[in-house]
């Protein structure tokens, strides 16, 4: 492969984890608008927040490979992002049903980072992008848990 190649392959591979960022941002920053608990407000807000810094970070990346960096989400984003808000207006629990989707948002976060990750990549690409996995990671296995602990609750107050 060509030095143009390669860097035409990583700055394609850098916009596609943009979008994935952008649909982050945009969907936690919608969850942390529906969330009821001024706590997981609080945390939504955070993590669109470094969506953000990942997509600046992608963004930077993108132009030191001499590309235009993209600016927006996909559109499949935006139909994830009007099917949650539409389910937030009919549930009862939102702040379950956020985490749920927030989760599957993060679910495709890291696997479109593994995905990124196994493409040929030179080493300081691959860092950023390892480091940004691992941020991933830790947002989803928190969402994870809070989800849990809300259907534990849940399922305790049904049987009540």
């Amino acid at each position: 492969m060509s030095s143009t190649d390669s860097h035409k392959a990583i700055i394609t591979t850098l916009n596609g984890l943009i979008e994935t960022n952008r649909d982050g941002e945009k969907g936690f920053n919608d969850a942390a608008r529906h969330a009821h608990a001024p706590e997981l407000r609080m945390l939504m807000s955070r993590y669109a927040g470094d969506c953000a810094r990942n997509t600046r970070e992608l963004q930077a990346c993108v132009v030191e490979h001499g590309g235009k960096a993209e600016t927006g989400g996909t559109t499949i984003g935006a139909l994830h992002r009007g099917w949650v808000n539409l389910k937030a207006s009919l549930s009862n629990d939102d702040d379950l049903m956020l985490l749920e989707e927030c989760e599957r948002g993060e679910d495709h976060a890291k696997a479109q980072y593994l995905k990124a990750i196994e493409e040929p990549l030179s080493s300081n690409v691959r860092t950023l992008l390892l480091g940004q996995r691992a941020t991933t990671e830790v947002h989803h296995d928190h969402i994870r848990d809070l989800r849990n602990r809300g259907r534990a609750a849940a399922a305790a107050a049904d049987a009540s």
